[in-house]
């Protein structure tokens, strides 16, 4: 065997190897790009369990508070809004402008529960309620669940935009098309808080 073959196998083989790695970076991307999605998901579920326990919620209240009308209307609206976010977001988890909306609408639910809450508080047959206490411990589940959520969800987030902006991951993402991913970021202090459901 000649130096210029022993050379050419040498190329060869190093060509094999950077084909390899390049293939594991854009693999790698495409299994952060899952996890961010399959996190999305487990939000999405909790999101879920939650816009159904809202009507229960209301219409156990609806019968003590009667005349509170526009409050209950306004959790229902603030809830509708919310899951029509949510199921924009959940198409396409990591899309900035569907995850600020998701954001935007659960600021706005938290609001309308806490204004109800808070005023459901005025109410001692309703606090006595055994129905409301249990609807009441199950929302307080749910919005710890879905805190634990976002925040696995945000975490493999900065994984993945983290391995789309290092080198040479950015180079791999430019050519595979991965765009960069949002976090589901909380724009108000407040939000930060979850929902007090305490009677």
């Amino acid at each position: 065997m000649t130096g210029f073959m022993i050379g050419l196998l040498a190329v060869g083989v190093v060509v094999v190897l950077f084909l390899m790695y390049l293939v594991g970076l854009y693999n790698n991307l495409v299994a952060l790009k899952n996890r961010f999605q399959n996190a999305f998901a487990q939000i999405d579920v909790q999101l879920k369990r939650r816009y159904d326990l809202i009507p229960n919620l209301v219409e156990t209240a609806k019968g003590y508070m009667a005349h509170e009308k526009e409050t209950l209307e306004a959790v229902i609206q603030a809830r509708n809004g919310a899951m029509a976010a949510e199921k924009h977001a959940s198409a396409n988890p990591g899309d900035a402008k569907a995850m600020s909306n998701l954001s935007t609408a659960e600021v706005a639910l938290a609001g309308s529960l806490n204004r109800f809450i808070g005023l459901a508080e005025a109410y001692p047959d309703l606090k006595a309620n055994q129905n409301m206490l249990a609807l009441q411990e199950e929302l307080t589940s749910t919005e710890n669940k879905v805190s634990f959520a976002r925040q696995a969800f945000n975490d493999a987030v900065m994984n993945y935009n983290t391995a789309c902006e290092t080198f040479p991951g950015n180079v791999v993402a430019g050519f595979g098309n991965f765009q960069k991913a949002a976090l589901w970021e909380l724009s108000e202090p407040a939000q930060r808080e979850p929902v007090q459901v305490k009677f």
